[in-house]
């Protein structure tokens, strides 16, 4: 699952974290993924989601290197799921020095990123992040492509790698093209979509077909099915952001 779960902000009304925060919890102990790359995550978010959701473990390093503001935190199921290695590194010209930025991004972000493995010996790497939003961050955009695709390339051809974003791009434009030219998206590959396409609502407000949440991944698998999760009460969301999940079937699958 890939879930912008939208920062602790209080001006966010009727859909404010207090109100909120139940509804998103419950979504994610409906759907139990085994796997969710987060954005705009803040520790108290974290700390509430795993006294409802014990079973899961998480990590993660905030924008300025510490446990301050946001984060793009990684969660998972500790009974399927054993983390071998993890890490945080900027998306900027000096990816390891924490807390930097580059290309007019206003504040640092930075890429999560875990090595586990799966029940059955399955080994696989994720990142995870959170792309820059503002028009004038194109050119940071593309360049934290670039940043993510160098990552990749990196690393052993064999070893499948899954990559969860809130991409603030759309699917008709450049920066998909350049991350989907060595890897597959979710979306269009799964035999299976349920949900609207559009995955920015606005806490209802926004009505359109913008996919800018994706799940793209480089491994030898099918994927059964992807959704976009759409729930709610009302006029109270569990974020301004609808999650996308996808089911991947591979030689280990359970």
């Amino acid at each position: 699952m890939t879930f912008n779960v939208r920062q602790p902000d209080g001006h966010d009304g009727a859909n404010n974290w207090e109100f909120r925060k139940d509804l998103l919890l419950e979504l994610i102990v409906d759907r139990r993924p085994d796997l969710i790359g987060t954005q705009e995550l803040f520790v108290t978010q974290a700390e509430f989601l795993l006294y409802g959701a014990p079973e899961y473990a998480w990590f993660g390093t905030g924008r300025f290197g510490d446990t301050r503001d946001k984060h793009v935190g990684i969660f998972y199921r500790k009974d399927y799921l054993r983390q071998i290695d993890g890490g945080t590194f900027w998306l900027s010209e000096t990816p390891e020095v924490p807390g930097t930025s580059s290309w007019q991004i206003i504040k640092p972000r930075q890429a999560t990123w875990g090595i586990f493995e799966a029940a059955g010996g399955l080994r696989f790497q994720i990142f995870n992040t959170h792309f820059p939003y503002r028009k004038v961050e194109l050119e940071a955009r593309r360049k934290t492509a670039e940043l993510m695709l160098r990552r990749i390339a990196a690393l052993e051809p064999h070893l499948p790698v899954l990559v969860t974003a809130d991409f603030n791009s759309p699917v008709s434009g450049e920066i998909y093209q350049l991350l989907t030219g060595c890897l597959q998206d979710a979306w269009t590959a799964a035999v299976r979509r349920t949900g609207p396409t559009g995955t920015l609502h606005g806490f209802g407000r926004i009505n359109d077909d913008r996919r800018i949440d994706w799940i793209l991944f480089r491994a030898p698998w099918n994927v059964r099915e992807i959704e976009t999760v759409v729930r709610n009460r009302g006029e109270v969301y569990p974020s301004d952001h609808h999650p996308v999940m996808a089911v991947f079937e591979t030689s280990s699958s359970r």
